[in-house]
C-alpha cells in the first residue's frame, strides 16, 4: 500500500524495540583466535612421543643410579695373573678372595704372601660365590677386591703443580670410554711427569678394576679428578693463564713444532673413535698431531697421549723446566 511507511517484507515483532546491544565480553573474539600452535607430541598426554620421552628418561634415571651404585661399591680383579699384577704393584685392596680347594700353583701361593705381607684380609669362599662376586668372569680361584676410587677435584691438580715448583702438566681426557686406555694414559702421565689427569664426569671411562690394573697402581700416586663440565674447566684454566693442547689426527701443527710444550700446559686426549669434541677443540688454542708412516692410520689413544708427553718432557728437561 502507497501509504504504508513500513518495509516491505519486515516483521516487527510485538513489544520490542530497538537498544542497547550486549556484548559477548570478548569471548567471541577470543574464540576465533583459536588455541594457538600444537604442542610437540612430547608435551601431548597420550601421544606415542610423550610415552617414548618418558621411557627414555627412566631409562636415563635407571643408568644414573647404577653408575652411582657402582661408584660407591668395591670392584673385584678376577684371574691369577691380574691379582699378582695388582698385588705386585700396590693396587689398594681390601680383602683376597680364595676359592675353596683351588689348586695353589705359584701365583696363588704368591698372591696370599703379598697379601698376608700387605695386611689384606684373605678370604676362603666357595667357587660359586666367587663366580657371583666377578659376576661371571674367569677368576681362575682367585679375586681381589678394591675399594671405590677416591676421584680428586679439578682445582687439586693445579695445587699438586705449584706444589713441585714445575709448570703444569695435566692430561685431560675426552670421551675415552675404554677403562684399558685410561689405566695406560695415567700410568703414561705418572712417567712423564704430569701432575694429574682429568676426566668428564658424562662419557668417559672410570677407576675400575681393569683402569687400575692397567695403571699398575699408579693411579694410586697421581691425582685423578674429575670435571662436571669438561669445556668449561678448560675455559677456567685458560683465564688462569695455562696453554690448551688438543691431540687430533687433523692438527693445526705436528709434535715438532709444540713450542708451548714449557709453559703451563694441559693436553687434551680425544675418544678412541671420533677424536676431540667440538666444543673441546675450539677452545685449544693449538692442536697437535703425530707424524707417522702412511701404511699407518691411526694410533691408539693411550699411545698417542705417550708419545706427545715424551717429547713435552723431553722438551722440559732441555729448558732446564723440570
Amino acid at each position: 500500500m502507497a501509504g504504508n511507511s513500513r518495509r516491505r517484507g519486515a516483521v516487527r515483532k510485538e513489544g520490542t524495540k530497538k537498544g542497547q546491544v550486549v556484548g559477548s565480553g570478548g569471548n567471541r573474539r577470543k574464540g576465533l583466535e583459536g588455541k594457538g600452535p600444537t604442542p610437540k607430541g612430547e608435551n601431548r598426554p597420550g601421544h606415542p612421543k610423550q610415552k617414548q620421552a618418558q621411557k627414555r628418561a627412566a631409562q636415563e634415571e635407571q643408568r644414573k643410579r647404577a653408575q652411582k651404585k657402582a661408584a660407591d661399591s668395591p670392584e673385584i680383579i678376577a684371574g691369577r695373573n691380574p691379582v699378582v699384577e695388582s698385588l705386585r704393584t700396590d693396587v689398594p685392596a681390601t680383602a683376597l678372595y680364595v676359592a675353596l680347594n683351588i689348586d695353589a700353583d705359584d701365583r696363588v701361593k704368591e698372591a696370599v704372601q703379598l697379601a698376608a705381607d700387605r695386611g689384606i684380609s684373605i678370604l676362603e669362599v666357595p667357587r660359586d660365590e666367587l663366580d657371583r662376586k666377578t659376576g661371571g668372569a674367569v677368576h681362575q680361584g682367585l679375586g681381589l677386591q678394591v675399594p671405590p676410587f677416591q676421584y680428586a677435584h679439578p682445582d687439586d691438580l693445579v695445587a699438586a703443580a705449584r706444589d713441585s715448583g714445575e709448570p703444569p702438566l695435566i692430561i685431560a681426557l675426552d670421551g675415552v670410554t675404554d677403562p684399558r686406555n685410561l689405566g695406560a694414559v695415567i700410568r703414561s702421565a705418572a712417567a712423564f711427569g704430569a701432575h694429574g689427569v682429568l676426566l668428564p664426569q658424562r662419557r668417559s671411562a672410570g677407576m675400575t678394576a681393569v683402569a687400575w690394573r692397567t695403571s699398575a697402581g699408579t693411579a694410586a700416586k697421581l691425582p685423578v679428578a674429575v670435571a662436571t663440565n669438561l669445556t668449561r674447566q678448560l675455559q677456567a684454566w685458560a683465564s688462569e693463564g695455562m696453554m690448551i693442547a688438543g691431540l687430533d689426527a687433523d692438527a693445526t701443527l705436528d709434535v715438532d713444532g709444540l713450542d708451548i710444550a714449557t709453559d703451563p700446559l694441559v693436553i687434551v686426549v680425544g675418544s678412541e673413535g671420533r677424536g676431540l669434541s667440538r666444543l673441546v677443540r675450539e677452545n685449544c688454542d693449538v692442536t697437535v698431531s703425530i707424524p707417522m708412516s702412511p701404511e699407518v692410520e691411526s694410533l691408539n689413544a693411550s699411545v698417542a697421549a705417550a708419545v706427545l708427553m715424551a717429547e713435552v718432557a723431553r722438551r722440559r728437561r732441555a729448558a732446564g723446566r723440570v
